[in-house]
């Protein structure tokens, strides 16, 4: 079990310069006994583009079911920012982050969609799983629209 103190809530902390370096926390689901959503949603994710150097930027929407552990929001408030100097494709972007999401939490189902503005004229969006969400829970729409302009 992690401990308040072990955790980065409440303390001065720096940017991680890289996802590798970042440390996501997990603290205990009080109501694990329970199937329900909780979102995540980063409107200013960015990245850099591992062949031309130029920022790439996504909204990025989280759903997971928690089993025993949540994510502890600050730890991946810095995860997530510590992709700002991170050269990597969208889609690796993206699957990077649910994988290491879904091995840290152990979710009973968890998915992440990453709306990527566009680049050379094309918008990308990457989308990826766990599986099939339990049929107990709402799963609203992301609430992304399909690109227009966004």
């Amino acid at each position: 079990m992690t401990s308040s103190s072990d955790l980065l809530l409440g303390q001065a902390t720096p940017l991680p310069s890289s996802p590798e370096e970042a440390r996501l926390d997990r603290v205990p689901n009080p109501h694990a006994d329970t199937d329900y959503v909780a979102r995540f949603t980063a409107p200013e994710f960015t990245s850099i583009c591992p062949v031309t150097g130029q920022p790439d930027f996504a909204i990025l929407v989280i759903d997971y079911v928690p089993n025993q552990w949540l994510v502890e929001s600050k730890s991946l408030k810095l995860y997530l920012g510590s992709f700002r100097n991170h050269g990597a494709f969208h889609e690796d972007c993206t699957v990077a982050i649910g994988k290491r999401l879904a091995g840290l939490l152990e979710p009973r189902y968890l998915r992440i969609g990453g709306y990527w503005y566009p680049r050379g004229g094309i918008p990308i969006d990457v989308f990826w799983q766990t599986g099939t969400p339990p049929t107990t829970v709402w799963l609203p729409d992301t609430g992304v629209a399909p690109y227009r302009g966004r």
